[in-house]
C-alpha cells in the first residue's frame, strides 16, 4: 500500500491540553459574516446583502473554544430557509444554544445590518423616481432573561434652521423697505425685484438623520417600510431621488414649511413613536452647513441604555 493512501485522524486542536489561563468569557463568534437575506416588505420580496456578527456565551473555564463552524452553517441554513422576522431569529438563537450544550453555552446574539431600498417617486412629475437605502440594523439574543429584539433604522431628511431663515427674512425686509419705501408700491415692480433680490441672505439647511431604534417581540412583524413612513411623515422634508425643477421647488417649499432645530425633530419623531412604540430611542443629527461639527439630539430610552 503506498504510504499517501494511508488516512488517520485529522488533529482536533481544540480538543487538546488547555494551555491559557481557564477564565469564563461572556462572548465568543464572528463577525462580518456576507449573507444573502429575504425580507417581505409590503408584499413584495426583497433580497439583501446582510453582514452578521454571531456569538455564543463561554461560561465553562475548562472549555478550550467553540465550535464556530457549528454557528456558521446553522446561520447559513437560517438565511436560505424563509424570509427574515422575528420568530425565525429566535428559532435560531436556541439553535445556536442547544448546538453548543457541549460547551455549557446559555446565551447567543446575532446582529444583522443591511442596506434596505426602496423606489423613491418624485414630489411632483409623474413617472419620475430613484431608489433610496436606509441602513438597517437588527440586534437579536436569547439569554436567561428570554428573547429580545431591537431594530435600528437610519433615515435620511433636510433640515432648515429657523433662527437662520429669521436673520434671512430680516436682511430682505430691510432690503425692500430701502428699495420700495414707505409709500405705494407698485406690484409688477416688487414682483421683480423680489425674483431678482429675495435670496440676497438664505438660510442654512443641511442633510440629516433619524437613527430610531424600537424593540420588538418574537411575535411582532418587522415591518420596516411603515417605521420608515411613519418617521418621514413627522420630519416631512424626506430626502429625494430623481427630480425635475417643479420637483424641486416643491422640496424648498417643504423646507420653508417645517423649519426645524434639532430638538424639534427629535420631538416629531419622538411623538409619531410614543403610541406604537413605547420603548423606543431617536438620535437626530444635523451636519451643519454653518458649522464644521454637527448638531444632535435623542429622545427615549431602551433597556441598558445610559
Amino acid at each position: 500500500m503506498k504510504r499517501d493512501s494511508i488516512s488517520s485522524p485529522l488533529p482536533d486542536v481544540a480538543a487538546g491540553p488547555h494551555l491559557g489561563s481557564p477564565l469564563p468569557l461572556e462572548w465568543v463568534g464572528m463577525q462580518g459574516i456576507a449573507l444573502p437575506l429575504w425580507l417581505e416588505e409590503g408584499g413584495q420580496a426583497q433580497q439583501v446583502h446582510a453582514w452578521a456578527d454571531v456569538q455564543v456565551d463561554l461560561p465553562d473555564p475548562r472549555v478550550k473554544g467553540i465550535h464556530m463552524s457549528r454557528l456558521y452553517l446553522l446561520l447559513d441554513a437560517f438565511a436560505a430557509a424563509q424570509p427574515l422576522d422575528a420568530g425565525a431569529l429566535a428559532a435560531v438563537l436556541r439553535r445556536m444554544v442547544d448546538s453548543h450544550a457541549d460547551c455549557g453555552s446559555t446565551q447567543a446574539r446575532l446582529a444583522l445590518a443591511f442596506p434596505l431600498l426602496r423606489r423613491q417617486p418624485a414630489l411632483l412629475t409623474a413617472g419620475l423616481s430613484g431608489w433610496k437605502s436606509y441602513p438597517v440594523r437588527l440586534q437579536a439574543s436569547v439569554t436567561s432573561q428570554g428573547f429580545a429584539l431591537s431594530l435600528t433604522v437610519e433615515i435620511g431628511y433636510s433640515s432648515t434652521c429657523p433662527c437662520s431663515a429669521a436673520l434671512s427674512r430680516q436682511l430682505l425686509a430691510d432690503a425692500f423697505a430701502a428699495r420700495f419705501g414707505a409709500g405705494g408700491i407698485d406690484g409688477a415692480a416688487a414682483r421683480g425685484w423680489l425674483q431678482e433680490h429675495a435670496s440676497l441672505a438664505t438660510p442654512h439647511s443641511q442633510r440629516s438623520t433619524a437613527t430610531v431604534t424600537v424593540s420588538l417581540t418574537e411575535q411582532a412583524e418587522l415591518e420596516l417600510f411603515p417605521l420608515i413612513d411613519l418617521v418621514e411623515a413627522a420630519l416631512a422634508t424626506p430626502l429625494q431621488t430623481a427630480v425635475k425643477r417643479a420637483d424641486e421647488q416643491a422640496f424648498a417649499r417643504l423646507n420653508g414649511a417645517n423649519l426645524m432645530y434639532v430638538e424639534d425633530a427629535a420631538r416629531r419623531v419622538q411623538a409619531v413613536l410614543a403610541p406604537r412604540h413605547p420603548q423606543a430611542r431617536v438620535t437626530v443629527r444635523h451636519m451643519e452647513s454653518l458649522h464644521p461639527h454637527d448638531a444632535v439630539a435623542q429622545a427615549g430610552k431602551l433597556a441598558g441604555d445610559y
